[in-house]
């Protein structure tokens, strides 16, 4: 899911879990907030990953959260690089 209202990129504690995934803890754990402005839950792992979408790379230090469902959100720190490029792209006509 590309959720331009993410400021940094996600990905969800259960898909950690479940593939096993290593994570780094994070020297100083902070809070985050939904996008209706709920408490999701203190972060305290991340993992880096490199991103890449058409050719699009990225190195990006993803945070550790509660997701629901989703398994990463694409934050604003690569759609700000990116966005324009993978829409032209992938663009249908």
């Amino acid at each position: 899911m590309v959720d331009s209202e993410c400021t940094y990129t996600r990905i969800n504690k259960e898909l950690v879990k479940k593939e096993k995934i290593r994570t780094k803890q994070i020297d100083r754990s902070f809070k985050v907030f939904n996008g209706d402005e709920t408490k999701n839950e203190e972060v305290t792992r991340f993992k880096p990953l490199e991103v890449e979408i058409n050719e699009h790379k990225k190195h990006i230090d993803t945070t550790v959260i509660d997701l629901n469902n989703i398994e990463i959100f694409l934050g604003y720190d690569w759609l700000v690089k990116h966005n324009i490029e993978v829409n032209w792209n992938t663009r249908t006509i």
